[in-house]
């Protein structure tokens, strides 16, 4: 009857149609009876009215079946939340960091992913973690779900018990491109995921450009692209020492994307904001970036130029 991929499933699942079922029933039987009291009390000539007094059995018996009901409806969610927040003590632990607009899943000693690879059967803690702004982590297969609030610490933990791919969703509106803040959680036989982590592990040994983990960990790719494509600002790609037409108030004028300029977009990004772009989505970057990393940032920049 449940079918879920998770040890979390059967109790969301039964708590789910056993509140609909209550609701299906009251639904149709109230309706039939307001159809009933429309056409059998209907006003008809030759038919006198009839007065009705209060009945207590009627009164008792509404008022005891519903809290019957609702204590049972709180016994099924009752007991699909409490296995929720314990967790077992052998729990695997992974941070998953949300963005805008990307999930990234930290498996520690600076191994990160895009995607939850995990083994079946195996308990996880996934730990939530905001860099930005609110966030919800949801995976539906598996049926959790968590805010993801900046400064706030919170979990969810589950055990996977099917082998494939399982998408992952965010279900707090949290911008522009929320709708695109989707990754998946990718589940693996045990020894498929001791290969899989043995040589993640050993890719993740390599060093990336200081700029580019600087951008990464301060949202900058979730707005802005090094390949090129168009998101809400524009590209990296082929940025530095290019010319731009960009509006300066009321004015468009043209001017070179030089250190001045990208200093001046990350702490100032309205004061020139490139042509068929909106001004008002990039927040000053003032108090978060030193110029020493502005320095770093715009390096970076410099070794993307060669893709103009």
């Amino acid at each position: 009857m449940f079918s879920g991929a998770s040890n979390m499933a059967e109790g969301v699942d039964r708590a789910f149609v056993f509140i609909f079922s209550v609701a299906a029933v009251f639904i149709v039987g109230i309706s039939i009876f307001m159809i009933y009291t429309l056409i059998h009390f209907a006003r008809k000539k030759g038919k006198p009215a009839r007065q009705f007094e209060g009945s207590i059995k009627l009164e008792i018996l509404w008022t005891v079946v519903p809290l019957i009901l609702v204590m049972m409806m709180f016994h099924y969610g009752w007991s699909g939340f409490k296995n929720m927040r314990k967790v077992p003590a052998d729990a695997m632990n992974v941070t998953a960091i949300g963005r805008m607009w990307q999930w990234e899943f930290d498996y520690g000693n600076g191994m990160k992913s895009k995607e939850l690879v995990l083994p079946v059967n195996k308990a996880v803690r996934v730990n939530l973690k905001s860099v930005d702004v609110n966030h919800s982590l949801f995976i539906p297969a598996f049926r959790v779900k968590e805010d993801v609030i900046p400064g706030y610490e919170n979990y969810l933990w589950f055990i996977p018990t099917q082998v494939g791919d399982f998408e992952i969703l965010c279900t707090e509106y949290c911008g522009l491109l929320h709708s695109s803040m989707l990754s998946k959680a990718v589940i693996k036989e045990q020894a498929d995921y001791d290969n899989w982590f043995k040589t993640f592990k050993a890719s993740a040994v390599k060093n990336e450009p200081d700029g580019y983990l600087l951008m990464r960990n301060t949202g900058c790719f979730a707005c802005h692209s090094i390949d090129g494509t168009k998101l809400v600002g524009p590209s990296f790609k082929g940025l530095f020492g290019s010319q731009r037409d960009v509006l300066r108030g009321d004015k468009k004028i043209t001017i070179t994307a030089d250190e001045s300029y990208i200093k001046n977009s990350i702490l100032n990004p309205d004061a020139d904001v490139v042509a068929g772009f909106n001004k008002g989505l990039m927040k000053s970057y003032k108090d978060i970036l030193k110029d020493a990393d502005i320095k770093t940032i715009t390096d970076y920049l410099k070794t993307l130029n060669q893709a103009k």
